[in-house]
């Protein structure tokens, strides 16, 4: 009895769809717990500063983590690397920010791509990121508010082949971490994030072996489509014909220079198709001398707008199809979010944060529901050396990033002392028992989160004991000239400081955006963050919830006086005196920093 043998499958039907997107979700999120789990610096290992994504045979990003400010990853290496001339057992790695137009926008971050080959055919891409604690560079930890070029940032390593066909460019690794101040965390990281693209490569086989290359491949392109369909459609439904603008301001570059703003736009034009939208940021300042310049890649703006309309949606997954729903990327060489080589480049997350913030506004003033306005995380790095058990001086870096508040949004208080979407601040065991620093207090800093029917996220209050003989502080705080702002009548929320020695005789309030501040042994260390701005009329904050506010430290008795007319005695509501406040309602305007306007410019 002859047998037919049915051709393989090449369209992935909808159960497969999502068996597939499970699948290549799981993978990914694995990548991730292996990076996690055997990397050696405090900045990868316990701040999770990492990023994995899978990609499609083209090089499209097909799910990656949920982290807006990622553009096109691989194309920088096919440019020196076509894909017809990779092989199986490859890996590639780069942090070149100009020569990858942004898609890795400070040095630290280091990129590794591997391709993925089932019976001698290309079938995926699997990629690691993560931000390397020292590669050399003006001072430790590489990032600092004095670098004037990028050159001061640390080496520089344009697209290479680090495996050849399974073969280690040992010499290329020897270079790279010869430059950094501590080699062994170097190598312990690349270990780890080389396993994690490894693992990443082993399982995404598997799913091609389980569901084969054509159905994989289908499902993938159907995963992106999805995703780029839904977003116009959000677009659609947010942004009216015509051209939406918002501008929003960063205070300072550490060199004497700003405020500088960012001015953004969105055209959503009507055609004999489909609907063309075209975001704009050519009007934004000149570059800075000092390293908040971004070199936003043009794939950034539509991945930030696809990450806020999926909302957090667990059937959806984070790919290439939010940059593919805008129609055009208008940038301008030597801007701030376009600068031109060899412009500073570190502390670039001032600007990316911003530049986050000014995509909400942009929603807003089109008559979305962004959020309102967040500050940015702040970055303390204190370098110098201290005296070990054995008597000896050694060297230490603490690189402390701490969270900040985010914006309310139109159904919820903003959030609380958060990092960065899933960064974590370091726990108070983790630095005193690694770093010569105890910590005398770790909380929330009352009254930063901007007053709203939805109160903005609050700030966090560091303060640090230094043990060590001697530090170097650099500082990275912003927003304290332009904080944050409120939306709907929500009001801004608070700014950030940093102080040495607090209510002393000595006590100094640093630069917020500066290094070389010199500490020494017994200073007290206090940094506060800031908080979210706002959302609603803050009146309209059920009483209730601004005692919890009081009671739970986030709101003082004044303030929920103040700007809530809310009365708090003895730990409950004064239902007369809260009546008194709340009969004359303070008048309100669209946006809120330091006063009501209409429009921020």
């Amino acid at each position: 009895m002859n047998q037919q043998i049915s051709p393989p499958l090449t369209h992935c039907d909808p159960v497969t769809l999502e068996i597939v997107r499970g699948a290549i979700t799981a993978a990914q999120r694995e990548m991730e717990a292996l990076i996690e789990r055997t990397a050696i610096s405090a900045f990868i290992r316990e701040k999770k500063d990492f990023y994995t994504a899978l990609f499609d045979s083209e090089g499209v990003m097909a799910v990656g983590s949920m982290v807006p400010i990622f553009g096109d990853m691989t194309g920088p290496v096919f440019k020196r690397f076509p894909r017809e001339t990779m092989c199986e057992g490859d890996l590639y790695w780069y942090n070149d920010c100009y020569g990858s137009q942004g898609a890795v926008s400070h040095s630290n971050d280091q990129v590794l791509l591997a391709p993925v080959f089932r019976n001698g055919r290309l079938c995926a891409f699997v990629m690691g990121w993560a931000h390397f604690a020292d590669i050399g560079g003006l001072r430790p930890g590489s990032i600092s508010p004095d670098t004037k070029e990028i050159f001061h940032e640390g080496i520089i390593i344009p697209p290479t082949k680090l495996v050849d066909r399974g073969t280690l460019n040992e010499g290329a690794l020897a270079i790279f971490h010869r430059n950094s101040r501590f080699p062994e965390q170097s190598a312990g990281d690349m270990s780890a994030l080389m396993a994690a693209v490894d693992l990443g490569v082993t399982r995404v086989a598997e799913i091609v072996d389980r569901f084969g290359a054509n159905v994989m491949a289908d499902g993938l392109a159907q995963l992106l489509t999805r995703t780029r369909k839904l977003v116009r459609r959000k677009l659609a439904e947010t942004f009216a014909y015509g051209t939406h603008s918002f501008t929003d301001r960063i205070d300072s570059d550490g060199h004497g220079g700003g405020p500088y703003a960012l001015r953004f736009s969105l055209t959503r034009e009507k055609t004999d198709g489909d609907d063309r939208f075209i975001f704009d940021a050519r009007a934004t300042d000149d570059q800075a001398p000092g390293p908040i310049n971004f070199l936003m890649n043009p794939g950034v703006p539509g991945m930030a707008l696809g990450l806020f309309y999926l909302g957090g949606d667990a059937s959806q997954v984070c790919n290439a199809g939010g940059p593919m729903a805008l129609d055009e990327v208008r940038l301008r060489e030597g801007s701030l979010v376009q600068p031109k080589w060899p412009a500073p480049l570190g502390m670039r997350g001032l600007t990316m944060m911003r530049t986050l913030s000014a995509l909400n506004g942009l929603v807003n003033t089109a008559g979305g529901s962004a959020p309102a306005s967040h500050a940015a995380y702040v970055i303390a790095i204190m370098r110098g050396t201290f005296t070990a058990k054995d008597a000896s001086t050694q060297p230490y870096l603490l690189a402390d990033g701490i969270g900040v508040g985010y914006g309310a949004r139109s159904f919820a208080d903003g959030i609380d002392a958060v990092y960065f979407v899933a960064q974590e601040n370091y726990p108070i065991e983790f630095l005193e028992l690694g770093y010569p620093i105890r910590l005398r207090e770790y909380g929330i800093v009352c009254d930063s989160g901007g007053a709203g029917r939805h109160r903005g996220g609050v700030g966090i209050a560091r303060e640090y004991e230094i043990l060590a003989d001697t530090s170097v502080l650099g500082i990275r705080i912003d927003g304290v000239q332009n904080p944050p702002w409120g939306i709907a009548g929500g009001m801004g929320g608070g700014s950030g400081k940093v102080v040495v020695n607090p209510g002393l005789p000595n006590m100094r309030e640093l630069n917020p955006l500066s290094d070389g501040n010199p500490l020494i042994k017994g200073d007290i260390l206090r940094i506060e963050t800031g908080g979210g701005g706002g959302h609603g009329h803050p009146f309209d904050r059920p009483s209730g919830a601004v005692l919890n506010d009081v009671l739970g430290g986030y709101v003082s008795k004044k303030f929920a006086a103040q700007l809530y007319g809310v009365a708090v005695t003895d730990r409950q509501i004064n239902l007369h005196e809260t009546a008194r406040l709340r009969a004359v309602r303070p008048e309100v305007k669209a946006f809120h920093r330091k006063e009501y306007v209409d429009v921020l410019d």
